[in-house]
């Protein structure tokens, strides 16, 4: 016979409500959400930011101007309505936004890290546009799976899940995702999961079946409303559980009985543990309410988890209401859905031991967030390649900047630069608010970073007047846009380092290696042996290291592998 777990978490141990303010939530935000000032305010507003901290910053008070230096429409597409909305939150200045977060019994792939960089976004661009955003993303503890994972490794598996949320937290901080205002746990929510499935129960929404709670969808005339899905539909063993004592085959579990080799809970229904989808009804009432403005989460869960949350929820209280459903696409590869369960997927932990964690994020948002993306190779080259040619950019900047001392005075900044600075701003705001169009953005940083090289290593550039206080002007600019894109580097020195680091260990060479290959290569040009010299240097382009001649010597850098580039053209 195996053991029963049994777990107890004291009434007084869980929070009713959101726990105190952190240091990087948004506090007091007023705003107003259609304000569009002029290009000479705006203008007026940039230079005075500029004269302020030299590092970016998300500013988290009202009246910052390189923050948000404008609010603007933000328009979202709404999974629910099928179309994309104006977004206009519940109270004026905050926003209430809920993400469903991952069930811990593995480490995550790059399709999770897709989910979180992509709300990790939208909460950014909120707190740019100046909303107080209340951010809750849950972890699931509690599932047949951790049970599975657990009983196969002779674990415990509350404590194998805390393990792997941990693991979870780490992988967060690589890909530099802001961290939510609060991040609850089943197992400590047992008390307000069991509460609201009595509620369920006393409006007449559930029924109980030897210790199992089940939830009845024949009562709710609306279910199917956000997935589009009829109850025809829902087959049994069709992502629907397979139990001949359900009323119908698409009636789902709130609440299980204990089963041998489980832990569980004790409850009005006997022993047992929660269904999935009730912990993210119970979890975001108790910290949002039942009525708040964002749910998010990968489109897989659209049907049944969202689905059902929306039943569960305003079974429950009869005022439940998320005013916008945001789902984000899939990656793929070879266009079939990345998952642990088609045993196809890449955890980010082995991504990021060959790129760098930037490198994958801007990968990701290459791609616009309801899109699929596909994973590939010569995709993550490509965003480590540009990624080091951005930081490059700017520590350039900093070295030349850290030369001079810019006083930003009126009419310091040439009108060119003006006009470069105003046109960037508006695609940024453009193209954000319009449902995050973050490619565009991404697309729109080759322009100011191209003017800011030619500022800084061309003839030309070198001689245009106030040249240094433009370039100070176009890198403060970019830096705020890689801000609120989470693109933003410690320093721009140790990520070009480590973006370095990457390229030697794909390449499986050392950078002393590299050292001794510029050597020979520099002697064959002195004996004008070219035929060598060329093929040094091909060599090395093969393996993802280009060689860069100047006056100064040669130097190295990251790049794609011939064979690489040979395929992305082909496939162009």
């Amino acid at each position: 016979m195996g053991s029963l777990y049994r777990y107890y978490k004291p009434l007084t141990s869980i929070c009713f409500s959101p726990p105190p303010a952190k240091s990087y939530l948004l506090h007091s935000i007023k705003i107003k959400t259609h304000f569009s000032p002029t290009k000479k305010t705006r203008l007026h507003r940039f230079f005075t930011s500029l004269t302020s901290s030299s590092q970016p910053s998300i500013k988290t008070n009202g009246g910052d101007a390189s923050a948000a230096s404008q609010s603007s429409e933000l328009w979202l597409y709404n999974t629910m309505s099928r179309k994309k909305e104006l977004f206009k939150p519940k109270v004026e200045g905050k926003v209430g936004m809920y993400v469903c977060g991952v069930t811990a019994y593995d480490l995550s792939h790059i399709g999770h890290a897709r989910v979180y960089v992509t709300f990790d976004v939208l909460l950014r661009y909120l707190k740019h546009l100046g909303y107080d955003v209340h951010y809750v993303r849950n972890f699931t503890d509690v599932d047949d799976k951790i049970i599975a994972r657990a009983n196969e490794l002779g674990e415990d598996p509350i404590s194998l899940s805390k393990r792997y949320c941990e693991e979870f937290l780490h992988d967060m901080v690589y890909l530099h995702c802001l961290p939510p205002s609060v991040e609850p746990r089943v197992s400590d929510h047992m008390p307000q999961i069991i509460d609201m499935i009595e509620r369920i129960l006393e409006n007449g929404y559930a029924y109980r079946i030897d210790g199992d709670v089940y939830f009845s969808v024949d009562k709710l005339p609306e279910y199917g409303r956000l997935s589009g899905r009829k109850l025809e539909d829902n087959r049994a063993g069709e992502r629907v559980a397979v139990d001949s004592r359900k009323k119908n085959p698409a009636d789902f579990a709130l609440w299980k009985s204990a089963k041998e080799g489980e832990p569980f809970w004790d409850s009005p229904w006997g022993p047992g543990r929660p269904g999935w989808h009730i912990e993210c009804s119970a979890m975001s009432a108790a910290y949002l309410g039942h009525s708040f403005d964002i749910h998010g989460g990968g489109m897989d869960l659209v049907f049944p988890h969202h689905e059902n949350e929306i039943a569960q929820s305003c079974a429950a209280c009869r005022d439940s209401n998320i005013s916008y459903w945001v789902h984000n696409g899939f990656v793929t590869i070879d266009s079939e859905k990345m998952s642990k369960s088609l045993g196809n997927f890449f955890t980010i932990r082995q991504v990021i031991n060959l790129y760098h964690p930037l490198a994958l994020r801007l990968f990701l948002l290459g791609t616009h967030y309801r899109s699929p993306v596909n994973y590939s190779d010569v995709q993550l080259e490509s965003a480590s390649e540009r990624i080091f040619y951005i930081y490059q950019t700017l520590h350039d900047c900093e070295s030349i900047l850290s030369q001079h001392r810019v006083a930003f005075e009126k009419d310091a900044i040439p009108p060119d630069t003006i006009n470069d600075i105003n046109k960037f701003h508006d695609t940024l705001v453009t193209s954000m608010s319009d449902d995050l169009h973050t490619p565009v953005l991404l697309s729109a940083l080759s322009d100011p970073l191209k003017i800011i090289n030619d500022m800084l290593h061309t003839r030309k550039g070198k001689k245009q007047i106030k040249r240094i206080e433009s370039i100070a002007a176009l890198e403060k600019m970019v830096r705020n846009a890689l801000m609120v894109l989470g693109l933003m580097p410690p320093t721009y020195d140790e990520a070009l380092q480590q973006l370095r680091e990457k390229a030697l260990m794909r390449a499986k060479l050392t950078e002393d290696q590299i050292l001794q290959k510029i050597k020979e290569r520099t002697v064959a040009r002195k004996d004008k042996d070219y035929e060598k010299s060329d093929a040094i240097r091909k060599d090395l382009a093969a393996l993802g290291i280009a060689l860069m001649d100047s006056p100064d010597g040669t130097s190295w850098r990251p790049a794609i592998p011939l064979a690489l580039q040979e395929q992305q053209v082909a496939s162009t």
